[in-house]
């Protein structure tokens, strides 16, 4: 069995995501700040705060939202949205505003700021710009890379236990996309970081509950520990990890893990959070079918899974904004996990 029925991206599609992002990154409110202040002088409008992540309703959606963008700039040079993003780009790219952020980030007070999922989100960001030609905006964020990169491996040494939430504190999200970002970068200290704190918290982990979805997740606690653990084990190592981990599989147990969440009201940001789930899902899916051996049982389930996860998120990336400022971005992720052809 394949995942053809599921969609594939293409310039059509780009496009609509692009224009999505184009509205909001730069979209002034509403606004949820991370923001400890220190005195009254600290009450400051998100704009001055955040010279460049200050719309998409909170920091890390702005900066995932810039992350889509650049993915899509450089997947589809030619759409129609192009010139809209390169010109935004380079306004708001700036040594300046970049110079802001990182003065941000040095306040006392802005020691937990978005840890550890705007942390590898901007890492991510990090990592696209990396992969474009010509280093001028490479350059530009690479001071603020830097600097994050530098929170985890502060912080990793000393986060005795991971956090296994459905939402932005999940640990194992977080180590699977700072290690895109210290690959691409070759930042070996910090992969090799990643690497040993993952096996630590998680390569013993078997028989999985998968007690999910809790009523905000937009991330599956138990399928983005496997796709961390897919990413930074060998093959085979990984194969006998997940047969463990998830040893029913197969027969779709268990049974939550695999059934699409339901969503009753897209104006509650909280709870709207299910469509990302759905949609992160399917993106953990298909990238595990992709490890799994050809003829595994579980490859064949875990294939109908995403499929089924990856309609019901689709279909409700536009319409209100508590989803419209970021869904797309995780529809992205599912879209570029391209799974097998065949069994």
């Amino acid at each position: 069995m394949s995942s053809s029925s599921a969609p594939e991206l293409g310039p059509e599609l780009a496009a609509k995501f692009a224009r999505l992002a184009l509205g909001h990154v730069t979209r002034p409110y509403p606004y949820r700040l991370d923001h400890v202040m220190a005195g009254d002088e600290d009450v400051l409008p998100p704009r001055v705060l955040h010279p460049i992540f200050h719309g998409s309703f909170d920091w890390h959606s702005c900066v995932h939202g810039y992350w889509l963008l650049l993915r899509l700039l450089r997947r589809f040079p030619d759409m129609a949205a192009a010139e809209d993003i390169r010109a935004l780009v380079s306004r708001m790219l700036t040594p300046a505003k970049v110079a802001g952020e990182v003065a941000y980030l040095a306040r006392p007070e802005s020691r937990g700021f978005e840890r550890p999922y705007g942390w590898a989100w901007l890492l991510m960001l990090g990592a696209e710009l990396e992969r474009h030609e010509g280093a001028s905006h490479r350059d530009v964020l690479r001071p603020l890379s830097s600097a994050f990169a530098e929170r985890f491996k502060a912080f990793l040494p000393k986060a005795t236990y991971p956090i296994r939430t459905g939402t932005h504190s999940n640990t194992a999200f977080a180590l699977a996309l700072a290690s895109d970002y210290a690959g691409i970068a070759n930042d070996q200290e910090l992969a090799r970081l990643i690497e040993l704190t993952a096996r630590r918290w998680y390569l013993a982990d078997e028989g999985a509950p998968a007690w999910e979805p809790s009523g905000d997740d937009f991330l599956s606690p138990t399928l983005v520990e496997a796709e961390c653990l897919r990413r930074l084990l060998p093959a085979d190592e990984f194969r006998a990890w997940f047969a463990r981990f998830l040893p029913r599989a197969a027969e779709r147990k268990p049974a939550g893990l695999f059934t699409p969440a339901l969503v009753s009201d897209r104006t509650d940001g909280k709870i709207a959070h299910l469509d990302g789930l759905n949609l992160s899902r399917a993106w953990c899916f298909r990238s595990i079918a992709g490890s799994l051996a050809p003829g595994d049982p579980a490859r064949v389930v875990v294939l109908s899974a995403a499929d089924e996860h990856l309609a019901a998120g689709l279909a409700h990336v536009a319409g209100d904004y508590m989803g419209e400022h970021w869904l797309a971005t995780f529809a992205l992720l599912a879209l570029e996990a391209a799974p097998p052809s065949s069994p």
